[in-house]
């Protein structure tokens, strides 16, 4: 019996029917939203609690066998998928809300919870939890990623929602980061280092957030423009002007008509902003027409408000499958989906290069985005059969990065690292890229946790 196979007896023993190697189960564990092939895991185990998974990650640790952790599998870079193999762990069973403390506007919850569960359970506190990606992701992927999406202009990413994390290491200790203060300088920002850490430095069992208020007043508003160049110049008019938009979504003419087809809207096939204003009803009221003025400046049109719940709900729904309706306006293809992230002085700059660039390759890449921080995306769909095809939008979203690095900005402004951006992280970081690795080391001296991803290859 080798190493890998008394590991896996071992928590077969342990976990019993909650250990799963069945074919169509480690092939789901195997799989990305993204471009990259399947690589299933050995085996998949399902814990219930710290101390399962602390036993796991410590069988494991012994037999040198590769841990990844796995929330809703939602991840872009890769992150999630086993590429040498391993125990993929699967936190669906630790999605239990642990404690809510509405006096203190925060929660702490299992990794296994997805953001709309939780929202769901603080309906009637008054609170909700902001940070939005899209999907239905697990709190504890989002933690891993260092997430963000819509709405980030206004409450920030997972870095500034996550209060403090228990951790299991990896050598099966379970360490506590953090403290419901709202601040504290007692040593290092331990809670900082795990939330991005993409899982390479141990698996977070539990993690306490910041809530936020229930605005009183939300109004979503929707506005075309000529071109990407003047919605863009509107963006960067409001948020100089310090206009508290809660989101400001870019989606370019070709999102526009593959949403046009995919949710049966019928907006013109031009590019268009999507906004949310929050506050009080005057408050709200003023934002949205201060926009309205902004946006007539650089030669938007049909600036539309809804303040009804479900017309929200559709707009933003629309939005968040922008990206399903994408891969739809070409069925059987794939998606290379890029994420970079630019000070948004050089917001414009950067998006009107990429529009050229996609122009002059004849690669298809729809362009949409997170605007309001400087943050977008090029869904580059390709045919997975065509070798030039495949080619050509690799290196567009190679010189999307290139460009991004060069504008003062990063390489990936929210999907991480994984294996996708592995090969920008020393032209972004140089000699920090090594101090990561040496913080891998000192916390994964038998480099298990998710191996391959974020930092420096071993040797």
């Amino acid at each position: 019996m080798t190493d890998k196979d008394g590991a896996i007896a071992a928590l077969d023993t342990l976990l019993g029917q909650r250990l799963v190697r069945s074919k169509a189960d480690l092939a789901a564990h195997g799989e990305s939203e993204s471009h990259f092939a399947t690589t299933p895991p050995d085996a998949v185990a399902y814990p219930e609690t710290a101390e399962e998974v602390a036993r796991i990650v410590a069988i494991c640790a012994r037999a040198r066998l590769p841990v990844v952790g796995w929330g809703a599998g939602t991840s872009l870079e890769g992150q999630a998928q086993a590429f040498q193999g391993g125990v993929s762990v699967d936190f669906t069973r630790m999605n239990k809300v642990l404690e809510l403390r509405a006096d203190d506007m925060d929660v702490t919850v299992q990794p296994g919870v997805t953001r709309e569960a939780l929202n769901h359970e603080l309906r009637a506190t008054g609170l909700f939890f902001p940070v939005d990606p899209g999907a239905n992701a697990t709190l504890g992927g989002m933690a891993s990623t260092r997430a963000s999406g819509t709405t980030a202009v206004r409450y920030g990413t997972m870095r500034d929602n996550v209060i403090a994390l228990e951790v299991v290491t990896a050598d099966g200790r379970i360490i506590r980061t953090g403290a419901r203060a709202r601040k504290s300088s007692a040593g290092y920002d331990l809670t900082g280092l795990f939330v991005g850490a993409e899982g390479t430095l141990g698996l977070i069992t539990a993690l306490t957030l910041r809530l936020h208020g229930q605005p009183e007043a939300i109004s979503a508003a929707i506005c075309a423009f000529p071109g990407v160049g003047e919605a863009v110049g509107a963006v960067m008019d409001a948020i100089q002007m310090g206009l508290p938009v809660a989101r400001i979504e870019l989606m370019d003419a070709a999102s526009v008509a593959a949403a046009n087809a995919y949710s049966g809207m019928d907006m013109p096939e031009r590019p268009h902003l999507l906004l949310e204003f929050h506050g009080s009803p005057a408050a709200v009221a003023e934002c949205s027409e201060t926009f309205g003025e902004i946006a007539a400046l650089h030669g938007g049109s049909g600036f539309d408000r809804a303040t009804r719940t479900e017309e929200r709900n559709a707009l933003w729904e629309m939005r968040h499958n922008a990206y399903y309706a994408i891969l739809a306006a070409r069925p059987g293809a794939r998606a290379i989906v890029t994420d970079i992230c630019v000070p948004i002085s050089k917001l414009a700059e950067a998006v009107d290069e990429t529009r050229r660039d996609l122009q002059e390759s004849g690669v298809q890449g729809p362009i949409l985005g997170h605007v309001g921080d400087g943050n977008f995306h090029a869904i580059l769909l390709i045919d997975e059969t065509d070798a030039e095809e495949v080619a050509a939008a690799k290196a567009v979203s190679d010189r999307m990065v290139k460009r991004a690095l060069r504008l003062g900005g990063t390489a990936t402004g929210e999907h991480g690292v994984g294996v996708g951006k592995l090969g920008y992280m020393r032209a972004e970081h140089g000699q920090a890229w090594e101090a990561m690795g040496a913080l891998k080391q000192a916390f994964d001296p038998l480099n298990i946790m998710n191996p391959g991803k974020l930092v420096p290859p071993r040797n």
